[in-house]
């Protein structure tokens, strides 16, 4: 692991995530071109919307503890019930459809559909050529705890995800969380991306200001894609401070946090967005 320089806190203690690339699903089937309305108890385009600005794992887990825990909890107990294999990609739909449709939001046919590339025509100053790659993220710096605050062993309801970012040479970045079906349920997959771009200043300090996103991928047997900046879904953006060196790439929140992430360099299929 990389020497945080630059007055990063190396000390701080870093945990491996174990995570892997996850390819972009198809959709063929769209969401509505507003965003449906959210109903509490269930997951739905507000949840994907916080996931898309996550980094680490507490993140994502607070995103989907959101009214989504409970619904994706009865969804498990319903295919552990029936006996689903773990091979059987069809066993989730046929014998609980009714409780996965009742776990997300409702998806209405629409007009939107999955942008195969969201930098394609931005316009943003040039990042600096070493920026420029697609990075997984390998290790995050552990969250605070609270003093005297319960500590959290076993994260819920996640299990598992991939998490990267690509920096493009016109100056956009795409960040990519894929989340599988230990996280959704059996039969459910999705791609959630958010795009923008970034802005170098200061020589290391860095911001994502994030446009638009998308999550895409199959929900209760059929292929979606909802949009995630519609209304009051507004992304927040960051800055972070920026080290590279041996190909690791470490950003540092830049506020009293200090929460530090690490991205190790990776070879990009040809041709992938």
């Amino acid at each position: 692991m990389a020497t945080l320089r630059r007055g990063m806190p190396s000390s701080r203690v870093l945990f491996v995530l174990s995570l892997a690339l996850g390819a972009v699903l198809p959709a063929a089937a769209q969401t509505s071109s507003e965003r449906p309305r959210t109903v509490a108890g269930v997951c739905g385009a507000t949840n994907w919307a916080c996931v898309a600005e996550c980094i680490d794992a507490e993140c994502v887990d607070k995103c989907l503890r959101e009214d989504c825990e409970n619904a994706l909890a009865k969804l498990k107990a319903c295919t552990e019930k029936a006996g689903c294999a773990p091979d059987d990609t069809q066993c989730s739909k046929r014998t609980c459809g009714g409780t996965c449709q009742r776990s997300f939001e409702p998806a209405p046919p629409s007009p939107e559909k999955e942008r195969a590339d969201p930098c394609q025509g931005v316009q943003a100053a040039k990042p600096p050529e070493e920026l420029v790659g697609l990075w997984t993220l390998s290790a995050a710096s552990l969250p605070e705890e609270e003093s005297g605050g319960p500590e959290r062993i076993e994260a819920q309801p996640r299990a598992d995800y991939a998490r990267t970012l690509q920096v493009m040479p016109n100056g956009c970045f795409v960040l990519r969380t894929a989340l599988e079906e230990a996280t959704l349920g059996q039969g459910n997959k999705l791609v959630v991306r958010a795009w923008g771009t970034l802005e170098v200043s200061d020589k290391d300090k860095l911001t994502l200001r994030t446009r638009d996103g998308q999550a895409v991928g199959p929900v209760c047997g059929d292929k979606r894609v909802i949009p995630l900046s519609r209304k009051k879904l507004k992304f927040r953006g960051g800055t972070y401070r920026w080290d590279l060196e041996k190909e690791v790439l470490t950003l540092m929140v830049d506020d009293a946090t200090k929460q530090t992430f690490q991205f190790d360099r990776t070879p990009q299929e040809e041709g992938k967005k």
